[in-house]
């Protein structure tokens, strides 16, 4: 009798000898994250609730942006997992399963990870390579990008929304009443020209060269906001910008008398006609396409002070998406081709029809409004809801 109990405690022992185990069993977590990330606040509060609420997990955070140390140890477990070494967090690792950016659908996946390894055990990865042991990781986990929009069905954020908003804002600042009356003058003055040639390769001469100057100006704020986009108080003092910028658009909207733009004077005005004259009666081609080119950037850093808020706004989106070079360029490219858009359909109208449109009060009114309303709205985002605005996740 004593025998048959001894083997049925022996048998049940090892029965529920797993369960203890795992009952038991800790799991880490390794959280890389930046000061300043509002998806890695968000993966922080979220992290917070799980270890208050599970005793044997175990959360480890590193911050990246101002830690030399922790970065490089996220370089190394991002190298380790076959992934391009970038500062881009949140960057979660749960044994040998990583986690890129941080969402709703992130964190189901964070607690489907976790209930594996309690189930089945996970080795740390991180551990491991922090006592610098070789292991050959496999890369088992990416974002959802898609989203299910009543109507449209399945979009794909990333693909989407930069896009779009490279095309709202560029076609809002492209309706800047800074520069188009002198496109609208510039245009007057060549249709009085014999040379049908001429006429089109000096309007498109000044199409070109502006389009050089604002993709010089972005790219070079770009590469300024990339460096000091970590900074909280930078997006602060751009959200702040934006929101001035806003307020003076729409104190604009609501003037009576709307003289369209208020950084160019009537001396001011007199001076550029003359140049524009001085250009167009040149009877060197040579002169004259340098004349028109030198016009362009001098009426473009007029437009730049009119409307930088807007150029400034969108290059601090791009910055707070952790994006290619490539992309970086594509997108202020896809900008500037819609800023110049309403320039091409006046100058082309004008070439092909030889009249001049027109740019009327309404149409700087309605600038000004549409301008200042999305300066506001993008401020206030940076400000309380930038991650919004982040489609990178």
């Amino acid at each position: 009798m004593k025998l048959i109990k001894k083997v049925i405690f022996v048998v049940c022992l090892f029965m529920i000898t797993p369960f203890v185990i795992n009952a038991q069993e800790e799991v880490d977590i390794y959280l890389f994250w930046g000061d300043g990330c509002p998806h890695c606040a968000h993966e922080k509060e979220f992290l917070n609730e799980l270890e208050k609420e599970d005793e044997n997990l175990n959360v480890h955070l590193y911050e990246v942006w101002n830690d030399e140390d922790n970065a490089e140890l996220m370089e190394q477990v991002k190298t380790s997992f076959g992934i391009e070494a970038t500062s881009s967090v949140p960057f979660t690792v749960i044994g040998n399963q990583v986690f890129s950016g941080y969402s709703d659908s992130i964190g189901s996946q964070i607690e489907s990870a976790l209930d594996k390894c309690y189930e089945n055990g996970c080795e740390d990865v991180v551990a491991q390579i922090m006592n610098d042991n070789d292991i050959k990781i496999e890369n088992s986990s990416s974002l959802d990008d898609e989203v299910d929009i009543p109507l449209l069905g399945n979009v794909n954020v990333k693909e989407a929304s930069l896009p779009l908003i490279a095309l709202v804002i560029g076609l809002v600042d492209g309706f800047n009443p800074c520069a188009m009356w002198i496109l609208l003058f510039l245009i007057s003055m060549l249709l009085g020209m014999k040379n049908k040639k001429r006429m089109w390769a000096l309007g498109i001469t000044f199409l070109v060269a502006s389009s050089i100057v604002y993709l010089l100006f972005m790219v070079a704020w770009l590469g300024i906001t990339l460096k000091i986009s970590q900074v909280l108080i930078v997006r602060i003092i751009i959200a702040v910008i934006a929101l001035i910028g806003g307020i003076v658009n729409l104190r604009s909207y609501f003037k009576a008398n709307d003289s369209g733009c208020e950084v160019v004077d009537d001396r001011k005005r007199k001076k550029i006609i003359d140049k524009i004259k001085k250009i167009i009666h040149e009877k060197s081609f040579i002169l004259a396409i340098l004349g028109v080119i030198a016009l362009a950037f001098t009426v473009n850093l007029i437009e730049l002070a009119c409307s930088a808020g807007l150029p400034l706004l969108f290059t601090q989106i791009l910055a707070l998406n952790d994006l290619s070079n490539v992309q970086y360029i594509v997108y202020i490219l896809i900008y500037i081709f819609f800023f110049l858009l309403d320039d091409l359909i006046v100058f082309i109208v004008a070439m092909v029809t030889l009249q001049v449109t027109g740019i009327t009060t309404k149409y700087n009114k309605v600038s000004h409004l549409i301008g200042g309303v999305l300066m506001i709205l993008i401020g206030l985002l940076l400000i309380f809801k930038p991650e919004w605005i982040m489609f990178n996740f």
